[in-house]
């Protein structure tokens, strides 16, 4: 399934830009830009649901999507995270800022990347089973045909990323690097993404897709996929955690009716890596999200 998820991305990534090059600007007539030093605030109302891979939890439900945005000079607050500008150029700009931890979004229901959500998939690939075995006293294990029985989870605490980031644009689309590391020591975990994105517009139609490998160190793996003595004797002496990447792709699509209203639908797939996806505490190897409602711009 992953070599698959991986050939149709591939072609993706090779269609879109000879098919609409001539299309798209960085920040032109096709691509929407905030102006400087004015509040951009909408909502969408609609329905949505975010999978969640983590056994006995239930997927997430979403009814209500904002956005909230801020663009000074230099300065920025952009849906719950806070940036400044090092330096904006023509083919590329260089920011300081700050991000949320996508893991925690699955421990907690009101967790800032469940409600600044930015799409998901409907597409459901056959999760791949493997043998498991159970040993919450640690010392009877139980057949291998049997899933792993845990005790209470400890919390999974919740954290903010700070780093660098990069926007390069060009006529394939927009490149977006960044590093980010866990500011107040939680995990004290580093994350790196690259992501791509393709903007196009057709009347009132646009759209936007986007790419995205996504690392993560070895300490944001072992801290919210990783098994404690407490929940599993054995799982937690026999799960090592190792650094990860995950693959992603995103479509977004907006219907302008008037200058405020208009119709979204967001869409999102995320491939998890057999390194997290291994952990007993997963019974899906991906996660998927989809919203579709009606959004107000203020």
């Amino acid at each position: 399934m992953k070599k698959l998820n991986l050939i149709l991305l591939s072609a993706i990534l090779l269609y879109f830009p000879q098919c609409y090059a001539e299309q798209v600007d960085s920040c032109g007539e096709y691509s929407e830009c905030i102006e400087i030093d004015r509040w951009d605030i909408g909502i969408a109302v609609g329905y949505g649901e975010k999978s969640n891979p983590l056994k006995d939890y239930d997927d997430i439900p979403i009814y209500i999507a904002p956005t909230i945005a801020y663009y000074g000079d230099s300065w920025f607050f952009d849906n719950g995270n806070f940036g400044y500008t090092l330096t904006e150029q023509e083919k590329y700009t260089i920011n300081l800022v700050t991000s949320f931890s996508s893991d925690s979004a699955f421990f907690y229901r009101w967790d800032p990347s469940n409600i600044f959500i930015a799409g998901t998939s409907s597409l459901k690939p056959q999760a791949r089973t493997r043998p498991y075995l159970s040993d919450t006293n640690g010392d009877n294990k139980t057949p291998a045909s049997m899933e792993p029985v845990f005790n209470e989870l400890e919390t999974r605490h919740f954290t903010l990323l700070g780093g660098a980031e990069a926007f390069i644009y060009t006529r394939a689309g927009i490149i977006n690097l960044s590093l980010a590391h866990d500011m107040f020591n939680v995990h004290q975990g580093t994350e790196a993404q690259l992501k791509w994105l393709y903007n196009i517009a057709v009347e009132q139609w646009k759209f936007e897709l986007s790419a995205i490998f996504d690392w993560k160190s070895e300490e944001i793996v072992d801290y919210y996929y990783g098994v404690r003595p407490s929940e599993n004797v054995y799982w937690s002496e026999h799960f090592n955690a190792q650094s990860a990447i995950n693959l992603g792709i995103e479509f977004t699509s907006q219907y302008v009716m008037t200058e405020h209203w208009e119709l979204v639908f967001l869409a999102r797939y995320t491939d998890i890596a057999d390194e997290i996806a291994d952990s007993p505490l997963l019974n899906e190897r991906y996660s998927s999200t989809f919203f579709v409602g009606t959004a107000y711009r203020f």
